[in-house]
């Protein structure tokens, strides 16, 4: 980072533009952190399909699963491959303020641009609680913030917490990965003061035509949806934040079967009856060139089957490039 506390919520508003995408760590055969896959997956996302910004150590990156350590090198094998190609923001939450406080501020010294804290998971606590902490956190760490309300951390962020989160001097930003509704709350409440953004490909367009959203922060669509040569989610962002809507909504029809694909493995009822999607995105992403691989307890590997199957609504979908893949 290269700005001081207090400049955190202006530097966020500069610097956070176009796609950013949520990586998956890549693990040997043996469970071991692959630091050749991550270094060839940032290879392809900051080359050929030419990402802005990536997210790092967050939920697609299992952070639950990595050790303290592993989340250290894994921010600073990331960050290392972005240097001067886009920007990172790296996931450093964690149910212990203190915990999350050395994540932060190693995250901090290995040059993240920004940090993005999910919030406390265990024990329940109410919103005075969970304001003490973060503003704790915020005394304790330089580097800009970003919030994280998600479904994955088991409650949800209320309206009255966020305002009062907003107006602490480093917090830059929040995230809401929860539904359209609740992102246009957010917006309303406290889009004045910080970035809100919503990990939904699928309303990512209204939000930058009608919401003067600049920038998709995060998902795995970035790298799922597109391969090179072929960037119809590239290039219609482009398309809207030059303020061409009507190309950029000729452009993002394109994407109707792929996303129709994302419903049935990663998103609908049937998705959510396999549990994580971290599994299906990370054999998703390999099925088109990424490192993909294996995921760590308590996760399941996709079943062979699936897999196949998966390939094949893909290649039905007509995503250009998709391995080919034995039943």
């Amino acid at each position: 980072m290269d700005y001081i506390r207090s400049e955190a919520k202006a530097a966020a508003r500069e610097r956070f533009r176009g796609l950013w995408a949520a990586t998956t760590t890549p693990f040997d055969d043996a469970g071991r952190l692959d630091e050749g896959g991550l270094a060839a997956d940032m290879d392809r996302l900051t080359g050929e399909l030419g990402v802005d910004g990536v997210f790092c150590a967050g939920v697609m990156s299992e952070f639950w699963a990595l050790s303290g350590a592993e989340r250290h090198r894994l921010v600073t094998a990331v960050v290392t491959a972005a240097r001067g190609k886009c920007q990172v923001i790296a996931h450093t939450g964690h149910h212990s303020v203190t915990e999350t406080i050395e994540l932060t501020q190693q995250a901090e010294v290995a040059g993240a641009d920004f940090a993005v804290v999910i919030n406390p998971y265990y024990p329940p606590a109410d919103d005075d609680g969970l304001y003490d902490w973060f503003a704790y956190l915020c005394r304790h760490v330089n580097i800009g913030l970003w919030l994280f309300d998600t479904r994955f951390a088991g409650v949800s962020l209320s309206l009255p917490l966020i305002d009062r989160l907003a107006d602490l001097e480093n917090v830059c930003g929040i995230k809401v990965g929860r539904d359209h509704g609740r992102y246009l709350e957010v917006l309303s409440r406290v889009g004045d003061r910080i970035l809100v953004c919503e990990p939904n490909e699928g309303t990512w367009l209204e939000n930058m035509v009608d919401h003067g959203q600049r920038v998709f922060m995060s998902s795995a669509a970035p790298y799922l949806y597109q391969v090179p040569g072929w960037r119809p989610m590239r290039e219609y962002t482009e398309l809207a934040l030059a303020g061409n809507a009507a190309g950029a909504a000729e452009v993002a029809v394109r994407l109707e079967p792929v996303r129709a694909v994302a419903d049935t493995w990663l998103h609908g009822p049937q998705a959510r009856r396999r549990g994580s999607p971290v599994p299906y995105i990370k054999a998703w992403a390999g099925l088109l060139g990424m490192s993909g691989g294996p995921v760590r307890p308590p996760l399941s590997q996709v079943p062979a089957a699936e897999l196949a199957a998966l390939a094949a609504d893909l290649e039905a979908a007509g995503l250009p490039s998709v391995n080919a893949i034995s039943p």
